[in-house]
């Protein structure tokens, strides 16, 4: 199955051709990062404009770059949610137009399961598992007994973890986007600042990383009254540890409890070098299958994984009728 996939949910014009839910013959991401830097992050109409754009020559490249003919494609794929709305619409549109156009089956891919299919384009889900997706704008944890059968055990109730990295970083004036500059900082610096790990109850799967974002902030607004200068590379160090500590004693404790064959992390955050670094030294006992660097960000390629897997399960849409969703959960 030849599947043609749009991701148009955040700031990232992305149009992909996937075979099979494994083979990527093309992978075009334009992404906007320069254009929302002014703003120290992303404006959803600023997004939205672009990918208007943008979104019919990112096709015409991936079908370019891909070699094959419109005739080819079996399915159009496309995220539904969630993500910004205005920019939803943009790929659902276009799409929607696509498939019409050429009489082709459309089906809507939830974003998250995006994310966690592209740990199975190089390699293959094994089940059960365990999913961490960690991004600018979702902390979740997964459970997966088959393909495309979610159980959420536990998301975040205010700051995504990408979220809390941003807005760190912007404390700080050191820019967007926050994950990687706080991360290279971090290389050279020292737990410090003895920020709090915002764990709730030990036992559940729910986050929270509001108050940790709060304790950074506070420490900030005293140091800069006392004419005190804050250790960046301290500070980028003790804030990542934290956030660190939490997710690996959640998520040991869920692989744990259901006695998983595999975990997964995906999103934008698994592309961190210390989470990636701390997982494999200490969670020795499972398998550990994270994305490479290029589909851990928001792309096409792992939408068209997810879609081969959803269109399986519940086929085409009827009448091309699909609606976007700001908020949207693996389990609906």
């Amino acid at each position: 199955m030849l599947v043609l996939a749009v991701e148009t949910s955040c700031d990232e014009t992305s149009v992909s051709i996937v075979r099979d839910g494994k083979e990527v013959l093309s992978n075009i991401v334009l992404s906007q990062i320069d254009i929302h830097q002014v703003f120290g992050g992303v404006v959803p109409e600023v997004a939205s404009r672009n990918h208007v754009l943008n979104i019919t020559r990112v096709f015409d490249k991936a079908i370019k770059e891909a070699n094959i003919k419109t005739e080819e494609i079996d399915l159009v794929a496309v995220t539904k949610g969630p993500g910004l709305i205005g920019a939803l619409l943009v790929g659902i549109n276009a799409a929607t137009a696509f498939a019409f156009a050429h009489n082709k089956p459309l089906v809507g891919v939830n974003h998250l399961a995006g994310h966690i299919y592209a740990a199975n384009i190089e390699n293959d889900l094994k089940f059960p598992l365990i999913a961490l997706v960690v991004s600018g704008g979702h902390t979740s944890l997964v459970y997966m007994k088959d393909h495309m059968d979610f159980i959420t055990l536990g998301e975040t109730l205010d700051d995504a973890v990408g979220e809390a990295y941003d807005k760190v970083s912007r404390m700080m004036n050191l820019g967007y986007p926050g994950g990687p500059i706080l991360d290279k900082l971090a290389k050279s610096g020292k737990d410090t600042y003895n920020l709090p790990r915002p764990y709730l109850d030990k036992d559940d799967y729910k986050f929270s990383f509001s108050g940790l974002k709060s304790a950074v902030n506070n420490i900030i607004y005293h140091k800069t009254r006392k004419g005190e200068e804050i250790n960046v590379n301290d500070m980028a160090y003790s804030f990542q540890e934290a956030v660190i500590d939490v997710l690996i004693h959640k998520l040991k404790t869920a692989a744990n409890e259901f006695s998983v064959k595999q975990i997964v992390i995906a999103g934008g955050v698994a592309a961190n070098s210390r989470l990636r670094q701390r997982v494999f030294a200490e969670i020795k006992e499972k398998e550990i299958l994270i994305p490479k660097m290029e589909y851990c960000t928001d792309n096409a390629a792992m939408i068209g994984a997810a879609a081969y897997y959803t269109y399986k399960k519940e086929g085409s849409l009827e009448n091309y009728q699909l609606a976007g969703y700001s908020t949207l959960n693996l389990d609906d």
